[in-house]
């Protein structure tokens, strides 16, 4: 999952891996979160010299979307306090009935209560301060023009672009937040 060294004992008395995590996905963004939350912290190491050995085959499903969003609505249930609704706005989902299996979190809720970790807020404010906290999200997509087929609002390859119309591929540049004050931003 992407650790090179952890300290074995802080490792185990934080919970070491969420065991209900599903294949692969969000047990990094889980295990990160709780370190910053729990006391700990990550270090960047510039000049360590790392490999990925990767399998030539996956053994998984070839559509790992809902074992995903459920690794993801775990972390955010556990871990995100009133925040948790961005992890559903991001998968568009409901927060309640949306039927994705996130199994029994509340082993790794003791922990948190346990451990007396800081809250989620905590972690905006000093950890990644400059994340858009999405308070007044009320929803996002791209935002397609409905006379002209397969043309969305692009940002383009620079943030904070003038945007321009181009061809829609739904990532990240043609994310389009509509915030309650009745602001579209691109």
């Amino acid at each position: 999952m992407g650790i090179l060294i952890v300290d074995k004992m802080f490792f185990e008395e934080i919970g070491g891996l969420d065991g209900g995590m599903k294949i692969y996905g969000g047990e990094n963004v889980e295990f990160g979160i709780r370190v910053w939350l729990c006391g700990g912290s990550i270090e960047v190491v510039p000049c360590s010299r790392i490999a990925h050995i990767e399998r030539a085959h996956k053994p998984y499903l070839p559509d790992l979307r809902v074992t995903l969003k459920g690794n993801a609505l775990r972390v955010a249930e556990v871990w995100m306090d009133d925040y948790k609704k961005n992890v559903y706005v991001a998968w568009n989902l409901p927060m309640k009935d949306h039927g994705i299996d996130i199994g029994d979190i509340s082993e790794r809720q003791n922990i948190r209560e346990n451990l007396k970790c800081k809250p989620f807020k905590w972690y905006l404010d000093n950890v990644y301060p400059f994340i858009d906290p999405w308070e007044d999200l009320v929803g996002y997509s791209a935002l397609k023009n409905t006379v002209k087929d397969n043309v969305c609002v692009d940002q383009g390859p620079v943030p904070g672009n003038v945007p321009i119309a181009y061809g829609c591929h739904y990532y990240g540049p043609q994310y389009t937040y509509y915030r309650t004050g009745g602001e579209l931003y691109i």
